[in-house]
């Protein structure tokens, strides 16, 4: 059976054309891959240091683009790498800002003196302590405060350290939601 010239270039083609749509593919994927990891990361919450709000086991989407174009505000579930051991990532509520001092005295969180309402937190905490948030740094909770490893035990967060804003949960499916449900007010003086 003889292969007209027309045919064989034909069939060449078609092959070629699956090639290039395998190979565009792939491309596409991988720059979608990198495009998504440089605005997000996903992070899986190890331990009970935030509950109630975030649960061991939960994955959560967090925005590496907040703090790009904003800063840091008080009540925010931030991921940042440990000053301790930068390999490691942690995940706790900012409370203190730049220049404020914290005081934890009677199971109460105080900010330049006035006490902080937050409706997130699992119980008091059942230590005191005052500290002095510097330029430039952060002092962050976990609102589970007598079960969280975090600033009133290792000192302020660096900005540079922060990966993103925790923003939401997605799986497992029964836990869908936004992460900052609540926000602490300052009861006014």
């Amino acid at each position: 059976m003889e292969v007209e010239p027309g045919q064989e270039k034909s069939g060449r083609s078609k092959g070629l054309t699956v090639l290039m749509d395998i190979l565009e593919t792939l491309l596409l994927s991988v720059v979608l891959f990198f495009l998504i990891n440089a605005v997000s990361a996903r992070i899986k919450i190890d331990g009970s240091s935030m509950e109630p709000s975030l649960h061991n086991g939960e994955f959560v989407i967090v925005s590496k683009l907040n703090y790009r174009f904003g800063e840091p505000e008080r009540g925010d579930v931030v991921v940042f790498d440990y000053p301790k051991n930068v390999t490691q990532e942690y995940i706790k509520r900012v409370v203190g800002l730049p220049g404020e001092t914290v005081t934890i005295e009677n199971g109460t969180v105080y900010i330049d003196g006035q006490p902080l309402q937050e409706p997130y937190v699992s119980e008091p905490p059942a230590y005191q302590g005052t500290w002095e948030v510097s330029r430039g740094s952060l002092f962050v909770l976990g609102d589970n405060r007598n079960n969280s490893s975090d600033s009133h035990d290792w000192g302020e967060v660096p900005k540079e350290n922060l990966i993103g804003e925790a923003l939401l949960v997605y799986w497992p499916p029964p836990s869908w939601g936004l992460v900052n449900g609540a926000e602490p007010v300052l009861a006014s003086k």
